[in-house]
């Protein structure tokens, strides 16, 4: 999140970071840092070999309906922002006869909107500014069942640009600008291309209780890093 000329302190355990720095003047953010998001799937390609290539996520994910009350927390190197808690381990939790490769798919896609939400709620409650607008990036963002999910369980609109790789593209910019390719930052706003929007179809009792699962499934996984 853009904080503007001023570093903010953060109180809600992200990370206070410099966005960029043109023509001598800083402009900062904050931060949330998240261990593991869209490599959650390799996971799932590599490691438990349950799809063949990243991109066959969704469609074995879209085969349920739902969760089917199944919760993936990947927290395979300790829990990022705002947790912190590194000894904390990945938790499958909800699981019953009933469960298949498709609810785990599913899951382990819903735990990257889970883990932007909370560092989303942490930046609103810092700023003071309720979010209107999420823009993404990054592999992940290629997969429609995940852009709605992350619409839905945020409540807001969530835009995907055209390219994706937004932070090779943001040093090229950076690149162009001093080099005088650009002229200012006006000329690089227009560069930006919308591909699809997408708006939250979930209803709010639906939307809470999605949260409170993954609530629940966080503090399982918080549990395994306690000294019985």
């Amino acid at each position: 999140m853009n904080t503007g000329s001023k570093p903010i302190i953060s109180e809600n355990n992200l990370l206070t970071t410099i966005a960029w720095k043109i023509n001598n003047q800083v402009v900062y953010a904050l931060e949330g840092s998240i261990f593991i998001a869209g490599a959650v799937v390799q996971w799932l390609r590599d490691s438990l070999g349950i799809i063949r290539k990243s991109g066959d996520v969704e469609k074995l994910a879209g085969k349920v309906a739902d969760n089917g009350g199944v919760y993936f927390v990947p927290a395979f190197a300790g829990l990022g922002a705002p947790h912190w808690e590194q000894h904390a381990r990945g938790t499958i939790v909800g699981m019953t006869r009933g469960s298949t490769s498709a609810h785990i798919a599913r899951a382990a896609l819903e735990s990257i909107a889970f883990q932007t939400l909370e560092v989303l709620q942490a930046m609103e409650a810092d700023s003071g500014i309720t979010i209107k607008e999420l823009r993404v990036d990054g592999g992940a963002t290629v997969n429609n069942l995940l852009m709605q999910f992350q619409s839905d369980i945020i409540g807001t609109r969530v835009v995907r640009p055209k390219i994706t790789e937004t932070t090779a593209l943001g040093a090229a910019y950076l690149a162009g600008l001093a080099m005088g390719f650009w002229n200012n930052m006006q000329d690089l706003e227009q560069q930006w291309q919308l591909d699809r929007a997408f708006m939250p179809e979930l209803k709010a009792d639906k939307m809470h209780e999605l949260i409170h699962g993954w609530n629940k499934a966080v503090k399982a996984a918080r549990i395994w890093a306690e000294e019985l």
